[in-house]
């Protein structure tokens, strides 16, 4: 569907919507379209538009929001005339959404307004700890450490020395020495699958590396004239509880959940005993 009758009046109002000496533009009460009764008007549209659009696209758009406009009030009347048996019935969905509706903002309101927001530590670690079944792991995951270095490095059997340590100077001796001889260093340490680390290693497609999960020490895995040095510095397996700070969120989101239910249990109650407490509640029994 072409508007071409109002075209130039839009090219008019997008080129000074913005000026202050045309503040009242959209007061225009230019018909765009009709139908059975129902008008829509250029002030209605005004909204619809943004600063910064070009005239051409601004034509468009109001080409297209007539254009479903019109489409939308064509359905209404078709709508009325196939279910005009109906009325009641449509009537009592109308009632029912807008009940819905009113009490959906009334709860969020008063969530809104009352609800605790602050999850303290304890409040997360007794919720893990009473609930650890929720969150058993189904696959292995591991924090790692992996350092690339040349074959023909000298100091290779100090740098696997160095990595197998658990002591913190160790670990920055590692750090010194990578970053000394420009060594390609990365860490997981956030907890990630086991199935990521071996992607970043020249594997075996076909072949398990479970025993990485097991054995507390430094793999190699030799690739053209680079060994990769791998180290998993912590590890949960399959079966076991995932760590509380990656659920931590979700326990958060859950306590959060049991808040808003409570809120609402109690508003209800209370709303309920103050109609009974000024006798504007009667129930036949």
């Amino acid at each position: 569907m072409k508007i071409k009758g109002y075209i130039l009046l839009l090219l008019f109002i997008v080129a000074f919507a913005s000026c202050k000496r045309f503040p009242n533009l959209f007061a225009d009460k230019q018909l765009l379209a009709e139908v059975n009764g129902q008008s829509l008007y250029l002030y209605d549209i005004e909204s619809i538009f943004t600063p910064g659009m070009s005239s051409e696209d601004s034509v468009k758009l109001l080409d297209s929001y007539v254009d479903q406009w019109v489409k939308k009030q064509l359905k209404v009347v078709e709508a009325e005339q196939i279910f005009k048996g109906s009325e009641d019935d449509i009537e009592k969905m109308v009632e029912e959404y807008r009940t819905s509706l009113l009490t959906y903002k009334v709860d969020q309101f008063y969530i809104d307004n009352h609800i605790d927001t602050v999850f303290t530590d304890e409040q997360i670690d007794d919720y893990y700890n009473q609930h650890k079944g929720d969150f058993v792991l189904d696959k292995a995951i591991v924090k790692a450490r992996v350092v690339k270095v040349p074959d023909n490095y000298r100091q290779f059997a100090k740098l696997k020395e160095l990595m197998n340590s658990s002591r913190s100077e160790d670990y920055q001796n590692v750090l010194d020495i990578c970053t000394k001889n420009g060594f390609e260093m990365t860490e997981f340490n956030s907890w990630s699958d086991f199935s990521e680390l071996q992607l970043m290693l020249p594997v075996d497609k076909d072949k398990k590396y479970d025993n990485m999960l097991t054995e507390n020490k430094v793999f190699e895995f030799p690739v053209k004239d680079y060994i990769y040095l791998a180290k998993i510095t912590d590890r949960r397996l399959s079966g076991d509880y995932q760590p509380k700070e990656n659920v931590s969120d979700i326990i958060k989101r859950v306590i959060f959940n049991e808040r808003k239910q409570e809120l609402i249990r109690n508003y209800e109650d209370s709303l309920y005993k103050n109609a009974v407490a000024d006798k504007k509640l009667k129930i036949k029994k």
